[in-house]
């Protein structure tokens, strides 16, 4: 592996704090990012500001063509800017299921028409997507799905349930998967749509979490009319479609936000233990050497995908390995600093908690990061299949028709 930058990297890079420098505030020593805030409004003005000013600046859509506001530019670049960019302090991002995985995907599956309409507005922070997938019956095995969509003149009629969209109450349009072909095989019968949340029959319902955000949404389709212009891909070809926006989503969904190494490694020298600081403790060094250990797996294995892109390689499946560890660690870290604090872990108030309360708040939010993006199940048979070559899982339904498929009502 070379960590180094190229020389052209390395004058992107410094291209790049540039910008960053006259544009936004260096993050301090105390700076918290969480991960469970709802967005408000001022929240999406701000970020649709900031998307436009990096658009603008050709610091978005780095690999897109320049017509569309992009640099035609590298992969590298993109991973460059968002390793300077975290280290200021910038509006939330909204735009990683638009930029990141809705527009590569119309890229690589839609029509020129789709293309020119929706690449634009999305760099420029114009327009924010979300991500129609997960239903009550259908998480972690998304081809169970069982939204319909059914064919009628030049439109699609849809009917169903989608669960855990993120963002969905303030996005202006969304990538759905409906069953459009109940007696074939599950994976065989799905068709991919372009919706527009404004359409009659979406009903958006936001979802209040165990933290107390309402990030997350359920959206009821009822006889939702989607033209067959607004269909990505062929009919029936909606599998291959999902895998190309997930493969888009490995990269985009990154490792999780929150108190890491060190943090917990701050704290344990500030909180007494037996009238010691905790660090003394041995039982307590133990899990921070462990922690440590993760966090410098973690780097090198971001710093291994960074030097396929920097070689012009696409990475394998390592960025399941980066979230599948990243994500338990959060959890894990989170839930020892609460314990830590004591009767101060209880303290929910960032005014008055330890560390503005942000162990209490990653402890609530952490579980949904082992599940976003990829259950922890999900990336460790990906990890076993493609990473270890072990057999695959046997799959008795694979090539039984989806209503053959012995289940509830439908």
């Amino acid at each position: 592996m070379d960590f180094n930058d190229t020389p052209e990297e390395a004058a992107f890079r410094a291209e790049a704090r540039a910008f960053l420098n006259a544009n936004a505030v260096l993050k301090s020593e105390h700076s918290r990012t969480s991960g469970s805030r709802a967005f408000n409004a001022e929240d999406v003005a701000l970020s649709k500001a900031w998307q436009g000013k990096k658009a603008e600046a050709g610091f978005a859509g780095f690999h897109w063509p320049k017509k569309y506001g992009g640099r035609e530019g590298t992969q590298m670049q993109a991973i460059i800017f968002a390793q300077e960019e975290e280290k200021y302090l910038v509006p939330p991002g909204i735009f990683n299921q638009g930029v990141g995985m809705a527009l590569p995907t119309i890229m690589s599956c839609g029509t020129q028409a789709q293309i020119d309409r929706y690449a634009r507005p999305a760099l420029f922070g114009e327009e924010v997507w979300c991500q129609l997938f997960s239903e009550p019956a259908a998480g972690s095995d998304l081809a169970g799905l069982r939204t319909r969509g059914a064919r009628d003149g030049d439109d699609w009629v849809v009917n169903g349930q989608k669960v855990w969209t993120s963002n969905a109450h303030f996005s202006q349009f969304a990538m759905l998967v409906a069953r459009s072909n109940p007696d074939v095989p599950k994976h065989q019968g799905l068709t991919f749509f372009i919706l527009d949340m404004a359409t009659p029959g979406v009903d958006v319902r936001r979802i209040k979490q165990i933290s107390g955000t309402s990030n997350f949404c359920e959206v009821f389709l009822t006889d939702v009319r989607i033209p067959d212009s607004q269909r990505l891909g062929a009919v029936g070809d909606g599998w291959k479609v999902a895998m190309t926006m997930l493969a888009n989503e490995r990269f985009t969904v990154g490792q999780a936000e929150g108190p890491d190494f060190d943090d917990i490694f701050r704290l344990a020298k500030l909180v007494m233990l037996d009238d010691a600081p905790a660090v003394n403790d041995a039982a307590v060094r133990e899990k921070l050497v462990n922690w440590f250990c993760q966090a410098q797996g973690l780097k090198y294995t971001r710093l291994r995908m960074q030097t396929a892109l920097s070689r012009g390689k696409t990475p394998g499946p390592e960025a399941s390995i980066a979230k599948l560890v990243s994500a338990t660690k959060l959890q894990e870290i989170a839930a020892f600093g609460v314990d830590l604090l004591g009767q101060a872990g209880a303290v929910m108030d960032s005014e008055t908690a330890p560390f503005d309360a942000w162990f209490q708040n990653a402890l609530l939010y952490a579980p949904g990061k082992r599940i976003a993006g990829g259950t922890d199940e999900i990336l460790r048979n990906i990890i076993a299949e493609r990473v270890l070559k072990m057999p695959a899982d046997m799959r008795v339904d694979k090539d039984m028709p989806f209503n053959k498929i012995p289940a509830g009502p439908r």
